[in-house]
């Protein structure tokens, strides 16, 4: 078995966001390619973003801290600590409505 401290690698990834140039930071926190099963903790800089991209197929998002909006062409959701929002199946991208922490899983498994 393994075990991380999301609370440890939150805050570390956050301070890493905050001296990036990019205001992002982000670490796999369980899964890769012989996994059905991917979770990537990734930290944002308030007012930073992960520009549009499309969607990775079946994935959540779970804000740990902060608040972010996720955002496609037809809808907008805020999340703040505690929330889970699911990722739209459309392009769509991530704003830091204040320095944010969020761990995305994402079902990585051949369809």
């Amino acid at each position: 078995m393994h075990a991380a401290s999301l609370i440890a690698l939150a805050d570390s990834q956050l301070a890493a966001a905050r001296e990036a140039s990019s205001g992002r930071s982000a670490v796999t926190v369980f899964g890769g390619r012989e996994h059905d099963l991917r979770q990537t903790l990734i930290a944002l800089a308030e007012g930073h973003a992960l520009g549009e991209h499309e969607s990775p197929g079946e994935a959540t998002l779970q804000v740990l801290q902060g608040r972010v909006r996720l955002s496609s062409a037809e809808e907008s959701w805020e999340g703040q600590a505690g929330d889970l929002l699911v990722i739209p199946p459309a392009r769509h991208d991530l704003a830091a409505v204040a320095d944010s922490v969020v761990l995305l899983t994402v079902a990585t498994r051949a369809n």
